[in-house]
Order: C-alpha cells, then structure tokens, then sequence
C-alpha cells in the first residue's frame, strides 16, 4: 500500500516537472522570437556614436588632417563625410564622390573607426564636416576642422648688433603649431648650428612650451650672419646678426640706436625749417600790413598817388632785402 502510494506522488511530480519544462521552453521561444524579428527596433542595438572622438581638430597647412569618427553596432548601415558649408557628399563608405582627391575615407575591416583624410588642407577647408549614418531618421555627428599657418617667430628685432666677446641670445617660437614639434633646427646660413663643432654653441629646445634657444658664447666677427630657426611643423623665421667691434658703442642697442639718432635730428630738422618758414611768413606778411597803412594815411590827401610811387620805387628794394635776411638770420 505504501509502495503504491509512492510510484503515485512520483509519477504527479514528473507530470508537473515536465509541465514546467513545456512552460518555460514555450516562454524562451515567445522572449527570442520577438528579439529575432524586432533586432533593428530596439534601442539598445541602433548605431550610436562613440563621443570619444575629438571633435574639433587643427590643422597646419599643408600637412594631412584627421578627422575621426566613431561608430557603434553599424550593422549594414552606411557611413558617410558630408562638408557642411556646401552639404556635399564627399565619401560614402569607403568610396570618394568629389573631384578633389584630397579627401579620402579611411576605414579598417572589423573597426568602429571611419576616418576622413584632407591631404595639404588649405585655410579654405576650414569649417564643419558631418559624420552621417544612413539610419532611418539619419544620425550625424558634426567635427570642426581649423587649418591654421604655422609660423616661427624669433624674438627681438629682425637685425641685431653684438658687441664682439658678448654672448649671442636667439629665441625662438614655434607659433600656433598643435602639437609641439618634434625637432627645431638653427642654421647659420645653410649650416647646422644644433650640432656644431665650434665650441661655446648651446641648443636648448622645450617641445612642450614650443620654444628653443641658441646661446653663442664670446662672438666674433666670423659669427655675423643669417641665423634661421626651422621647426619641423612650421615655416621658419631668421634674424640677421652683425658682431662689430667695440669702437662703435652707438649700434650696441640691438641696431636701433642709429637710426633713432637719425630720426631724432631729421625731426629737428623739419622743426627748425617750420619755424623758419613761420617767420618768414609773418616778415612779409607785416610788410604788406604796414604798406596798406601807408597808402590809407596818404589817401585822404591829394597827392597820394605820388607819395606811394615814390615810396615804393625807393624803398621797396631795400625793404624786401631786410626781409631776406632776417629769414637768413634766423
């Protein structure tokens, strides 16, 4: 009897096992056919961007630009470089749709990656380039491209007088270049300074603050010259030096005093002729003041008309050379 009662409970038991096996496979086929059918419905698997991309780059001109893009769960969707100025297609996939062969899509097999590539970018490619994925609506995501010329600059004046036995100082910036160069070269006319022989020659360069500077000990006149600093990532700059003897101690003020000295006395110069040129103005023009007084007095008598011919036959000559040289005098 008990035995009996026994296979009856495990037989109800199995029963209700297998019923619950039945209801979770008709559960997990109900849960997997409606990710099958929906997969491109659910947000979690729609393309996204990676914002992990830098969205706004510099450029110098004439060195390529990189711009890029990012893109998660593609799938068999399309991605495409719009310039946004013009809105005009420049790659769809990896393919080019301009005339400019300049731009070109970069794209490994496998990666999220999708670049855009502006090989010698000019000013003028400037702007907002969009990153468009063929998504219904379309998904883009804009990148702001700044190409700027990078120029050197080499502090102080562009000519410099030295003393000879001072110690030449050149400074030199590698101006508006994004990222720091990875080299800054002096020249001396054609030859490399960075590496000179000569002894007393120090190239210090710091390619973080984008800076150099070449110290020349105790220069002599062989050391007048072009002096060119040429960074790898921007156009160069020069300064010419001159190193002149002591005897000379005017041009000692980084070249500038000479020509100040100059400047100031063609400035007095034009001061004194000004004046000058103001007095003789008021001599003539109180000649002529005194003359019209004459010739009221003599006007209201009856001979006026002789007396002023008179007058100015005689006295005019004499009159005219007293002016001339009081304008002499002064």
């Amino acid at each position: 009897m008990i035995l009996t009662i026994y296979h009856q409970q495990h037989r109800l038991g199995c029963h209700i096992n297998m019923q619950l096996l039945l209801l979770i496979l008709l559960e997990m086929r109900t849960i997997y056919g409606d990710v099958s059918s929906h997969y491109w419905e659910s947000p979690y698997s729609q393309p996204y961007f990676d914002n992990s991309s830098r969205r706004e780059v510099t450029a110098i001109v004439g060195q390529a630009a990189l711009l890029q893009c990012r893109v998660r769960n593609l799938g068999d969707r399309a991605v495409s470089w719009i310039r946004k100025r013009d809105l005009h297609i420049l790659t769809v996939g990896i393919l080019t749709y301009t005339n400019d062969q300049r731009f070109q899509s970069l794209h490994t097999e496998g990666s999220d990656e999708w670049t855009l590539r502006i090989s010698s970018p000019q000013p003028r490619d400037s702007g907002t380039y969009e990153c468009q994925v063929s998504t219904e609506p379309k998904i883009s995501q804009g990148f702001r491209l700044n190409v700027v010329v990078s120029r050197a600059k080499i502090l102080g004046n562009p000519e410099l007088f030295i003393k000879s036995g001072s110690d030449i100082n050149l400074t030199c910036l590698a101006m508006q270049s994004p990222i720091p160069p990875s080299f800054i070269y002096w020249y001396k006319g054609k030859r490399l300074m960075n590496y000179s022989q000569r002894g007393g020659i120090n190239v210090i360069t710091e390619r973080t603050t984008r800076t150099s500077k070449l110290l020349i000990s105790k220069a002599t006149s062989n050391d007048s010259g072009n002096y060119t600093c040429s960074p790898s990532s921007s156009d160069s700059a020069s300064v010419v030096v001159h190193v002149i003897n002591g005897e000379h101690p005017a041009a000692m003020q980084h070249g500038n005093n000479s020509a100040s000295s100059q400047t100031q006395s063609l400035s007095k110069t034009l001061q004194q002729l000004s004046r000058n040129t103001v007095a003789a103005f008021f001599s003539v023009s109180a000649l002529y003041h005194l003359l019209q007084a004459l010739v009221q007095i003599f006007a209201t008598t009856n001979c006026y008309v002789v007396i002023v011919g008179v007058a100015l036959s005689l006295q005019w000559p004499r009159l005219t050379q007293n002016a001339r040289r009081r304008i002499v005098a002064r």
